[in-house]
């Protein structure tokens, strides 16, 4: 990869007045509140669990950390509004008192617990949806006026894999960012990071060609999230579990990041950090 390649990208984003450069790619650890997410080791039981494993990404190097009381595994079970909030708010709060260094990313499609969220003290919206399943999200993100992490997903959690099949999934992935990007700026939206879902709505071949042609989504100019930690398309073409895939997590973690992408979304944090530096050490090795 030639190192001028992205040049023109967006490489900060604000927080709350504060930028976050971007210009290195980072870490967003996740931190799951719930108790059913496909990777047990990620799930939180208490507050203080949460505060601890918060502290542990933070010494290891995250420059985010991501928390969703909702799982978007496949086929997960529906969780109420009271429920996510009555999850994540206590959490939030504690981490913001206790760590107030912590950026704080909601893994969450509902815009009154996006807004909630800011309120107790988060900082961005990760939306697995894009404004898809709540139509005040695009509005309320506008109003918070926080960063904004745009995925790609057709369907729900619980219907997305019936929704599986494109005719060209490149083309039309870039069709979706193109029209919600022009959505959100129109509301005056300024900081949008784009995800393109691994996994969600899509077979394994789907985020493997999605992986290939990572440096397309480069035509936004925004930053580039990769979730691709732990996933059963790691997992479930190494004939593995998904404690067991961890190497699998940093080989795709570093084609991510040689195509481009600027945040790992990962549930190994110091993994993730090393892999990086590796990364950049290679392409800046003079």
């Amino acid at each position: 990869m030639a190192k001028d390649t992205f040049l023109n990208r967006k490489t900060t984003v604000n927080v709350k007045g504060r930028l976050l450069d971007l210009s290195v790619p980072t870490v967003m650890g996740i931190l799951n509140l719930t108790p059913d997410s496909f990777y047990s080791s990620s799930r939180m039981a208490t507050t203080d669990d949460a505060l601890a494993r918060t502290e542990a990404f933070l010494n290891e190097g995250a420059a985010f950390i991501d928390i969703g009381a909702y799982s978007s595994r496949p086929g997960a079970a529906e969780v109420s509004t009271d429920e996510e909030l009555r999850r994540l708010i206590p959490v939030i709060e504690a981490i913001t008192k206790k760590l107030p260094e912590a950026v704080l990313s909601i893994d969450t499609f509902r815009a009154k617990v996006a807004k909630e969220s800011v309120m107790a003290g988060a900082h961005i919206i990760n939306d697995i949806a894009a404004g898809g399943l709540d139509e005040a999200m695009f509005e309320t993100i506008a109003q918070l006026q926080v960063p904004y992490i745009l995925m790609h997903m057709k369907g729900s959690p619980q219907t997305m894999q019936q929704h599986a099949s494109y005719s060209n999934i490149g083309l039309e992935v870039t069709d979706y960012f193109q029209s919600k990007i022009a959505v959100l700026r129109a509301l005056g939206v300024k900081d949008i990071i784009i995800d393109p879902g691994f996994g969600f709505a899509k077979t394994p071949a789907h985020s493997y060609q999605l992986l290939n042609q990572l440096e397309d989504l480069q035509i936004f100019e925004l930053p580039v999230l990769a979730g691709v930690s732990r996933k059963s398309m790691i997992y479930n073409f190494l004939g593995i579990t998904a404690q067991e895939a961890l190497n699998g997590t940093t080989v795709l973690n570093t084609i991510a990041l040689l195509k481009g992408a600027s945040i790992l979304r990962v549930h190994d944090v110091k993994a993730a950090t090393e892999c990086i530096a590796l990364v950049q050490k290679t392409l800046t090795w003079h």
